[in-house]
């Protein structure tokens, strides 16, 4: 099941639904994030037909970019040209590459459609976002002129079209789904082409120039990927675009990508709808917690107007920012222990003009100078990892849990992000204090039964006030980690 409902997602306007055309589309999202995505799909685009697999969603929805564009839970959004089953696989690499081109390859008419479709979602009047775009130009050339045509572009077809690797531009980092490597992630170079507002038609004049390039990103894997590697097909296709419908390949700087996916569970082609990720957050300075994660964290919170919310390990503060831009209603309070966290989420704040909407102070999370029951929501990434070893301390899971309830008022939620191994001491603690027969397990460097019995005691207390809701697996690149929400029905001890 998805996510529980939370959220100032919108549907967008009847009448900007009226006028954009009705495409298909497909997401791609983090591992364990797919859920979020579907459930922001259907609140903010109202989004139908949709359909999520590993690592993709896809859907229809009759929106322009700008209401796509707003989408916070996923990382690339692509025109849907192609979805159907896993091709299939022979021996025989000739046959297999025919069928391959089979599905990408289409008459030019068919691609003057979908380049349509892609004029309307950018507005008619030759622009989109701000940025000036080439023309394209389609045409039908007689033999001699595709032959003259073809000997020029030789050296450019033999360069290939396409894109095997992660092509990530300064400073973003892919979330890649299971069991895909990072070749599954593409990131444009420059801004994709607008597109001529007037038609190509189908009888070009014989002077128009051939100035539309391309690229194939071709992502392989399974059992096609034993047979044929993603540089042949991507050759293969691109040769054969070149031939069929004029265009020059441009591996550096093309106008259009063609992302082309093939496995065991689907053949999908498509085409990035803008030049970076939806993931690209322009609002954030410094980079804390991938902002997807932050985001559907925030979207369980069920942050109201008027509401008080609190991240009592704040860090840079990403988990605020996205709060507070998603639900700007709200107050915002973040707390961290570190002078450097501290400043750099303050200078993430002012680059997001929310100087307004976020209070930062300086105190440790296990004695918060706040008033008790004064928070709507409290939403915390918990740090585990290498650098942050006092994690695994047995007494100091229980005194944050213990604080974070006290401040949290009752019907509050707590949203928290933890390791496997925290997850796993929560649930041993829980174990424990439900008088159950198992124990809790040995903390490096800290083996004190006393401090062991202190966590008890404490989770007897907590787990009887904070009640689960829901538990969400969610990759954070290398790492797994679980989004955990919990609802305040009592005071801690009350019974």
């Amino acid at each position: 099941t998805g996510p529980p409902r939370g959220g100032r997602a919108t549907r967008a306007p009847p009448g900007a639904m009226a006028a954009a055309p009705r495409g298909r589309f497909f997401c791609t999202a983090g591992r364990g994030l797919e859920p979020f995505v579907a459930r922001e799909v259907r609140a903010r685009l109202g989004a139908t037909e949709v359909d999520c697999v590993s690592g993709k969603v896809f859907f229809r929805a009759a929106v322009g970019p700008g209401e796509l564009r707003r989408l916070r839970s996923g990382e690339r959004l692509f025109l849907l040209l192609k979805r159907r089953g896993p091709l299939p696989v022979c021996g025989n690499r000739g046959k297999m590459l025919h069928e391959i081109k089979s599905l990408v390859i289409e008459e030019p008419k068919y691609w003057l459609d979908i380049i349509s479709v892609w004029r309307k979602l950018h507005g008619h009047e030759g622009k989109a976002d701000g940025v000036s775009h080439s023309a394209l130009v389609l045409k039908r050339k007689s033999e001699e002129e595709t032959n003259i045509a073809n000997k020029r572009q030789k050296t450019e077809q033999e360069r290939a079209v396409v894109s095997e690797k992660c092509q990530v531009e300064a400073g973003e980092t892919c979330v890649v789904p299971e069991g895909m490597s990072s070749q599954e992630c593409w990131i444009e170079s420059k801004p994709s082409s607008e597109f001529p507002s007037k038609g190509c038609g189908e009888n070009p004049t014989a002077n128009e120039q051939l100035s539309f390039s391309f690229r194939v990103s071709c992502r392989c894997s399974g059992a096609i990927a034993r047979i044929l590697t993603s540089q042949e097909i991507g050759r293969a296709l691109g040769v054969a675009l070149v031939q069929q419908c004029g265009w020059r390949a441009d591996l550096r700087d093309p106008d259009l990508e063609i992302f082309v996916h093939l496995n065991d569970i689907h053949s999908v082609v498509g085409i990035p709808l803008f030049r970076l990720p939806l993931a690209n957050r322009d609002y954030i300075k410094t980079a804390g917690l991938r902002s997807t994660v932050a985001w559907a964290m925030a979207s369980l919170a069920e942050i109201s107007a008027g509401a008080l919310v609190l991240d009592p390990m704040c860090g840079l503060g990403t988990i605020l920012l996205e709060a507070a831009k998603e639900w700007p209603e709200a107050c915002y309070w973040g707390a961290d222990i570190s002078d450097s966290q501290l400043e750099g989420a303050d200078e993430n704040i002012r680059t997001a003009d929310l100087m307004d909407k976020i209070e930062l102070l300086k105190a440790s999370v296990k004695a918060l100078p706040l008033p008790s029951e004064s928070f709507d929501s409290v939403i915390s990434d918990i740090p585990f990892g290498k650098k942050f070893k006092m994690m695994n301390d047995a007494q100091l899971l229980p005194d944050i849990l213990q604080e974070m309830e006290r401040v949290l008022r009752v019907g509050g939620t707590l949203v928290l992000l933890l390791s496997a191994e925290l997850r796993g001491r929560v649930a041993a603690l829980a174990s424990c204090a439900a008088g159950g027969s198992a124990q809790a397990p040995a903390v490096a460097g800290n083996s004190s039964s006393s401090a062991q019995g202190h966590g008890e005691s404490l989770l007897s207390r907590l787990l009887g006030s904070l009640v689960p809701e829901g538990a969400y697996a969610v990759s954070l690149g290398k790492t797994d980690a679980f989004i955990h929400k919990y609802r305040k029905v009592s005071a801690a001890g009350d019974g």
